[in-house]
């Protein structure tokens, strides 16, 4: 990174911190635990450096998992609880498993907050840390929290699929998913740039590969070469070879928080349909061009959508619950 564009960084993180000390319709605040639990960021925070130095994907499996947390029900930790007789939880979704990495480091994280503040953070704000320690450890990216949601007890794997946008949408069908969360289409594209890092099973985008549609069995808007390799990787289904083998996302930085994702849209290398469509639909084009021209500008946005997602139908004050453990209600 150059002077400037650190320079620019950091005046960006200071912004962050006045602009969101307490965020916009909620009781969230930067400093929550100053004097209640002033150690927690430094314990999530070293909790998921060990984690990623050890397995770089788990990155973003914890940005992905705040983002599924927070189009669920809101910012409640609800994607962490575990299904109980009679109610299928939201983990039970094809989307959340086995897609979602990274439980481990927010149950280690947990434990050690247990020990010296109990039932004082709760599960939601740790997921919020997380995604954004990860954020700095791949990228760079570095920006203030907000903290005090509350956890929520309600757990529903039916609601995934009512709230998550399908690997499947096209632009309109993005902006529209995210307009229900009161974001904008601009931070919709802003934050598809996670997608810079991290992996996809085949079946979520395998038919772009084989059965497209009955005039072309391979999508057209999809490189050549990129379509052969990807072939390499993933077999045409029902042949037998078992499995749902899994590809980067970004075969350009896999492991690097960056705008190069938005270089790949260009290149007509975006591995899902969600992912091209960006490029291809008028609405977003000048977005994904702008993402790739100006990377610090790209990364102090998602800064700021990550916190306004962040935000999403939080639980706070009285509601909801501090959980002890992250998978069960009290």
């Amino acid at each position: 990174m150059t002077s400037s564009s650190a320079m620019i960084s950091f005046i960006f993180f200071l912004l962050l911190c006045f602009t969101y000390s307490s965020a916009s319709g909620s009781s969230l605040r930067v400093g929550f635990y100053q004097k209640t639990c002033p150690a927690v960021e430094r314990i999530v925070k070293n909790a998921v450096k060990k984690a990623i130095s050890s397995n770089p994907g788990i990155a973003a499996g914890l940005i992905r998992m705040h983002f599924h947390d927070c189009f669920v029900r809101g910012c409640d930790a609800s994607v962490l609880l575990k299904s109980t007789p009679g109610n299928r939880a939201e983990l039970e979704h094809l989307a959340n498993n086995p897609s979602l990495r990274g439980f481990e480091v927010i149950d280690e994280a947990k434990a050690q907050i247990e020990a010296v503040c109990p039932g004082t953070v709760s599960c939601a704000d740790i997921i919020a840390f997380a995604a954004r320690d990860s954020a700095y450890k791949v990228g760079g990216i570095n920006y203030a929290v907000p903290a005090g949601r509350r956890d929520g007890r309600v757990s529903i794997e039916e609601e995934v699929a009512q709230n998550l946008p399908s690997p499947s949408f096209n632009a309109e069908q993005l902006a529209r998913n995210f307009a229900r969360k009161g974001m904008s289409v601009d931070e919709m594209v802003t934050l598809s740039g996670a997608h810079s890092i991290g992996v996809s099973h085949c079946s979520s985008f395998s038919q772009r590969l084989y059965s497209f549609n009955a005039t072309h069995p391979q999508d057209p808007s999809l490189d050549p070469r990129y379509a052969a390799f990807l072939k390499t990787k993933c077999p045409p289904p029902n042949t037998g070879a078992g499995g749902d083998p899994t590809v980067a996302l970004d075969i350009a930085t896999p492991n690097r928080l960056d705008n190069k994702y938005y270089t790949e849209l260009k290149n007509n290398r975006g591995l899902l349909t969600s992912d091209q469509t960006l490029m291809n639909s008028p609405s977003t084009t000048g977005m994904v061009v702008n993402n790739a021209r100006q990377g610090a500008l790209w990364a102090n946005k998602f800064a700021r959508a990550m916190v306004h997602m962040g935000s999403l139908d939080v639980l706070t004050g009285t509601q909801g619950e501090i959980r002890r453990h992250c998978s069960f209600v009290n």
